[in-house]
């Protein structure tokens, strides 16, 4: 489902250049999940941005479901973010002037999705178990909920990749468990692929495999023998 080959980026610091990746090679099969940990400031947001498509490497390839996202440009980068890949922040960036049911279907808006996604967006809250809540505006709701808004959005037009940075960072360790377990489930349901970063040793030890970013490149670990997800 991804694949990212050689990938590299560095940033412009004064007179020199800040080499943060350097060579990256990762591998995400469909219905796998995978933590992406290490330091802060090693350069993990930033492999989420290049594989979401909102940053560019200075060289190697990210491709997503058959498509190599590193050369598209315009109306067909749109699609790619809009259609094939979801992305949870630590923040849950919801607009606080819209509803919880609204902000979920704001993808699918913007996507032109029929109706708007709403039946789907309602359908999402549910899953999420947020149903009656719908109508409620994000200052209504507690962090957890908001969080739970935030995973429903990022599903809401059915991507095949899930990125989430952080996405229990900002969250007491109870209801940090309780988003780890419902996104495990989501995924499982719709056997989607989930790169997740993040500096909690449980939810890494949850996952299927971990990937850990350090001096610019990533050390694999082994896959877990059972292959579920505890």
């Amino acid at each position: 489902m991804l694949a990212v080959r050689a990938l590299h980026k560095s940033y412009r610091s004064g007179a020199s250049h800040l080499a943060v990746l350097r060579g990256v090679d990762l591998r995400l099969a469909a219905g796998e999940v995978m933590a992406l940990t290490g330091p802060s400031g090693v350069g993990k947001s930033t492999l989420l941005h290049l594989v979401a498509g909102l940053d560019r490497p200075d060289a190697g390839t990210v491709e997503v479901a058959g498509t190599e996202v590193t050369s598209l440009k315009g109306p067909p980068l749109d699609r790619y973010r809009s259609r094939t890949m979801g992305l949870v922040y630590q923040f849950h960036f919801l607009l606080p002037e819209f509803t919880a049911l609204e902000n979920v279907r704001m993808p699918a808006v913007i996507a032109g999705v029929p109706d708007g996604g709403k039946a789907r967006a309602a359908a999402l809250l549910a899953e999420v178990g947020l149903s009656g809540r719908g109508h409620h505006l994000p200052g209504q709701l507690s962090g957890g909920e908001q969080q739970r808004v935030a995973l429903a959005r990022a599903l809401v037009n059915d991507p095949a990749l899930l990125l989430a940075d952080e996405p229990t960072g900002n969250l007491d360790e109870e209801t940090a468990a309780q988003v780890s377990r419902l996104l495990f489930d989501l995924a499982a349901a719709r056997g989607l692929a989930v790169l997740l970063a993040t500096h909690n040793p449980g939810l890494a030890a949850a996952c299927h495999r971990t990937a850990r970013l350090e001096a610019g490149q990533v050390q694999m670990t082994a896959p877990r023998p059972d292959g579920i997800i505890v």
